[in-house]
């Protein structure tokens, strides 16, 4: 690390007393494992909290979920590489998320037919191979897809507490919020992750509104957007800007992801409508969710966009402008990904940013809880106990489920630091799930509302999701797909949106062919 980066982060407004509010929230979240523990003995509870969560207590834990404190560094990252035009990927959220609640878009029927998990919707509908291959591709996309969340994480805590940003310091941030999570998801299961959440909802939901409203008043309404338009042009306002961050191609990929895949497919999301007390209870949940959803995206947006203000045009911040913004021949810059973490370090007072740095780690381990229960009991339900030859009873079903969590802790930390690709986070997520959600979303949907869907067009649909492999940047370089241009950039010759578009077409046209070419001979499943 250079000295100049060494001085950017010391200038943190981060102290002793900050540290002690985090270690205290984090001692409580612990306690909170510890004490639900014996509350956790049977499946239904572990995974699904005995389903009797209530629209209320829903709406918080499937905020507190969602608003990871990933998604709050690619949704900040998002908005200092794009400005407002980011926004429009909340409101793609805020309205499909309504929607789904208005109509019970494939979330109503899984509830009413009882499911633990999307792959056992697919034994029912179809057969035991599909609801294995169903998991198998679950879990490889998501635990693929959540192999940054813990680098991203730490980066957060690193930037605004002023550590070094290579080194050990970064290494050991992971190790330890790893280990926190790791031990009271294990103990709890569903329970404690849904009382953590609903803390962690309340004390973000305040940190964002104060850190929110500081920013503003410190930098003006009219600096930010005149910084924007002078920075960014028309393509920092409107997202259909060919030359842009975004484009139409984007916009129509964000439909997909962000809006119908996150509120209706993405288990995560699921999980939690699987765990309410009714069907009913379910739609009123994401009718309410919807507004939190967009929320979720737009507040850290906005903060991305005043981390560029501030380092683009603030004298506070002109040491940073060369730090993020490097012209020097042979200099990289700092990953973006620090400059709302910085500038939030500098931007809030002592006190306050410890409250908000506590919110955020809470939000990292709610999301980092909720994925790792959420893959390693679809590999316990849906792959394990289908290929058992004998039946395997709660105790043993439990200690796999906790078995999983702790393997999966050691690949995301292993992921994290070696992983070489440069994506954007968000675009790396959407890529990765894809390889499960492009074909699942086809096959749920037709699967739910199409009686003649059959397993042959299920099993093509769900295999079509892996083309969503060669959106990732090592794989796009090593087939072709990312060539270098004559000035020695790299060009991709189909972006990550388009392959997208590309595999949910396919995997829609294989499911209808299939099923029509080689139909259930089985009456189907209701």
């Amino acid at each position: 690390m250079t000295d100049a980066v060494q001085s950017a982060f010391d200038q943190t407004n981060f102290g002793t007393a900050d540290w002690v509010i985090v270690i205290v929230y984090l001692l409580i979240s612990l306690g909170i494992g510890i004490m639900v523990k014996r509350y956790a003995g049977s499946m239904v509870n572990y995974i699904g909290a005995g389903r009797k969560i209530g629209p209320w207590l829903g709406v918080a834990t499937m905020t507190g979920t969602e608003l990871g404190l990933v998604t709050v560094m690619y949704s900040a990252q998002k908005g200092f590489t794009g400005g407002f035009a980011a926004f429009h990927i909340a409101l793609i959220a805020g309205v499909a998320t309504l929607f789904v609640g208005l109509t019970g878009f494939i979330v109503g029927p899984l509830r009413r037919m009882r499911v633990l998990t999307i792959p056992e919707f697919y034994e029912k509908r179809f057969n035991r191979k599909i609801r294995i291959l169903g998991g198998f591709l679950l879990v490889f996309a998501g635990v693929l897809n959540m192999g940054l969340f813990l680098k991203v994480g730490s980066m957060f805590i690193v930037g605004v507490t002023g550590m070094a940003s290579d080194g050990e310091a970064l290494k050991w941030v992971m190790v330890g919020l790893l280990l926190l999570v790791l031990i009271y998801t294990t103990l709890g299961g569903m329970i404690s992750v849904i009382l953590t959440d609903y803390v962690q909802f309340v004390v973000l939901s305040f940190g964002l509104l104060a850190g929110t409203w500081i920013a503003i008043s410190k930098l003006g309404w009219g600096t930010i957007f005149q910084t924007v338009h002078d920075t960014l042009g028309p393509a920092g306002f409107d997202p259909t800007v060919s030359d842009g961050s975004f484009g139409w191609e984007y916009v129509c990929w964000m439909v997909i992801t962000a809006g119908l895949i996150g509120s209706a497919v993405w288990p995560t999301a699921v999980s939690r409508a699987l765990t309410m007390e009714s069907e009913a209870a379910v739609k009123k949940q994401y009718c309410w969710s919807s507004i939190s959803f967009t929320v979720r995206f737009l507040f850290p947006y906005f903060w991305g966009i005043c981390a560029l203000v501030f380092i683009t045009s603030m004298p506070a911040g002109a040491d940073l402008k060369e730090l993020f913004f490097s012209v020097e021949e042979g200099v990289e810059p700092l990953s973006n990904l620090y400059a709302m973490p910085v500038f939030m370090g500098r931007l809030l007072p002592p006190i306050l940013i410890g409250v908000i740095t506590a919110g955020m780690i809470a939000a990292f381990m709610s999301t980092h809880d909720s994925y790792f229960l959420t893959w390693s009991s679809v590999i316990t339900q849906d792959i394990v106990a289908p290929l058992w030859k004998r039946e395997l009873s709660t105790k043993a079903r439990v200690k796999i489920t906790r078995i999983c969590i702790v393997l999966m802790g050691g690949y995301v930390l292993y992921w994290s630091v070696f992983y070489k690709g440069r994506e954007d986070i968000w675009d790396y997520m959407a890529v990765t799930g894809g390889i499960y959600f492009t074909g699942a979303f086809v096959v749920l949907m037709l699967g739910v509302y199409w009686k003649r869907t059959s397993s042959f067009g299920a099993l093509l649909g769900l295999l079509s999701g892996l083309l969503m492999l060669l959106g990732l940047e090592p794989i796009q370089k090593a087939v072709g797909l990312k060539v270098l241009n004559g000035a020695g950039e790299w060009r991709e010759i189909l972006t990550s949106p388009q392959i997208g578009l590309i595999t949910v077409s396919i995997a829609l046209v294989l499911t209808i062919a299939g099923s029509l070419l080689k139909p259930d001979t089985r009456k189907e499943a209701e």
